[in-house]
């Protein structure tokens, strides 16, 4: 598990998920060529999910606003969608599969692009066997999502007012 001492100071938890009350913590950054505003909507297009997230094969609207079903590596998953500050913040729960989870990302607007930062907090039972065997899981799942973030925000369409 990785330092919880370096999650970044920017990112904001909802109580009970800070790193500190983690089984698992992980942060990835990255710079993604283009604006904040077309990474943050290529990330904000859960339903878009199975199209470029490893693992994802089903996204759909949940039964509540903000909320959706995901399937991922064939186990169902809630998302409900915590912190939602178009261009800068997007945060989301997801419980299933015997994990409790917090996905924070910060988009900061940099010369010649964005530098993404993304944190995980990872709890329940599931999270304890897997950071276990495979320590690094969470670390190659959020690289993962920030590497295919990067081409797509690199060959998406310019915005009009982008």
């Amino acid at each position: 598990m990785q330092d919880t001492l370096e999650s970044h100071p920017d990112i904001h938890w909802p109580s009970g998920f800070s790193p500190i009350h983690a089984h698992s913590f992980c942060q990835a950054q990255a710079f993604v060529h283009g604006p904040s505003v077309r990474a943050f909507s290529l990330l904000n297009d859960v339903e878009r999910w199975p199209e470029w997230v490893p693992g994802i094969t089903e996204a759909r609207f949940g039964t509540l606003a903000r909320t959706y079903e995901v399937r991922f590596h064939e186990h169902l998953f809630e998302v409900i969608i915590g912190e939602h500050q178009p261009p800068r913040r997007l945060g989301w729960s997801v419980v299933g599969g015997g994990v409790q989870l917090y996905q924070a990302w910060l988009f900061t607007e940099t010369e010649g692009g964005t530098h993404v930062v993304a944190e995980n907090v990872v709890r329940g039972p599931a999270a304890k066997v897997i950071d276990t065997l495979s320590p690094a899981w969470a670390q190659r799942l959020n690289s993962l999502w920030l590497a295919q973030l990067r081409r797509l925000s690199a060959t998406a369409p310019r915005e009009e007012n982008a």
